[in-house]
């Protein structure tokens, strides 16, 4: 099902928003001194963004494309899994239920093709807004996707480092493994936290830095990949992804005696597979999912030039400076996972 609008229209939250009165194809209008076009009913940024995060957003725009690697069911019930298990289900929470009396405005910061936003805030999108938002043309897959199920919901395509909105205009911000592929995850930190309502919540999930040997490997494989097209950059993912699936298939669990400190290394019983994937390289393995499903999650990793991997202390204090209190933190190998209360004052310290 086509995105594109014969007649546009926003819905009354989004005009508030961005000021607007109505989508008009290939209309010019500015959103608090940024530069948009509405193109297939979407209004588009006409920022310039650095040579990095341009690459960054060459590389989803083409992974998000491709939706076969990504909407089976076997990988839709593991995202909804994992995402339950990090986050809480959002039915359980209650500003996500309309208990303010009033449909909640939730920005999916770095939306992508929506596969987190809409397996995470399914049960729920009958008492929110939801706006997604991403730099590249992932957009409108995401708005293709939520068109396919009939579900309403509004978006742009912007970097969500430099978002136009005004501050203290939005109720809640998800950012599910976005932050870090920007030029700077603390920078996008604190430049969408203004833009939440004191009360607000920031929902968001960041690569966490890991063993040494994994870190150079990452860093190689990334630059090894950065003169490459996205489709090279694809089939040069594929045998280490076929390595990964080997790996997972021989099902070896080792002992290791004793923690290794020099390499970051623990002791104890560990899958082969997942020792190469948390110490050495990222080659993803899930017996339910295929080939070019696991290769899909390599290329995420690998292909952007901005993928940071930050520190659960260095998070919390982001999070501080702008005036966020965590109220609930997950750190698992893979990653941090911040839900955050925007305070009254930014200035605000945790005693």
């Amino acid at each position: 099902m086509s995105n594109k609008l014969s007649k546009p229209t926003c819905p009354p939250w989004f005009s508030e928003l961005c000021g607007i009165k109505n989508l008009v194809e290939e209309q010019e209008f500015l959103i608090n001194g940024q530069e948009f076009l509405v193109k297939n009913g979407i209004p588009r940024s006409k920022a310039l963004f650095s040579a990095t995060q341009k690459q960054t957003e060459e590389a989803f725009g083409f992974k998000w494309k491709k939706r076969d690697t990504f909407e089976s069911e076997a990988s839709l019930k593991r995202m909804r899994a994992w995402l339950n298990e990090r986050y809480g289900t959002a039915t359980t929470i209650p500003w996500l239920n309309g208990s303010s009396g009033s449909r909640p405005i939730v920005l999916d910061a770095g939306c992508g093709a929506a596969m987190s936003g809409l397996e995470y805030f399914s049960p729920v999108l009958d008492k929110i807004n939801y706006l997604g938002v991403d730099v590249s043309e992932a957009a409108d897959v995401a708005a293709a996707r939520f068109a396919e199920r009939g579900v309403s919901a509004s978006f742009m395509q912007a970097d969500i480092s430099n978002l136009p909105f005004a501050p203290a205009s939005l109720d809640i911000v998800f950012s599910e493994g976005v932050l870090h592929h920007t030029d700077s995850t603390e920078n996008a930190i604190k430049s969408i936290a203004p833009l939440i309502k004191s009360g607000g919540h920031f929902m968001f999930y960041v690569y966490k830095t890991k063993g040494p040997v994994r870190e150079f490997t990452d860093d190689y494989i990334r630059t090894q990949l950065q003169d490459m097209s996205m489709q090279e950059a694809w089939d040069a993912m594929m045998p280490l992804t076929e390595l990964g699936n080997l790996l997972g298939e021989l099902n070896i669990e080792i002992d290791i005696p004793r923690e290794i400190d020099l390499l970051d290394l623990p002791s104890g019983r560990i899958n082969l597979q997942r020792l190469f994937y948390w110490h050495v390289f990222k080659a993803f393995h899930h017996p339910d999912l295929s080939l070019e499903e696991m290769n899909h999650i390599n290329y995420d990793w690998y292909a952007p030039a901005n993928a940071y991997r930050q520190t659960p202390e260095e998070v919390r204090t982001w999070c501080q400076e702008a005036g966020l209190k965590v109220e609930h933190e997950v750190v698992e190998d893979a990653g941090i996972t911040i839900i955050a209360e925007k305070q009254a004052n930014e200035n605000w310290i945790d005693n």
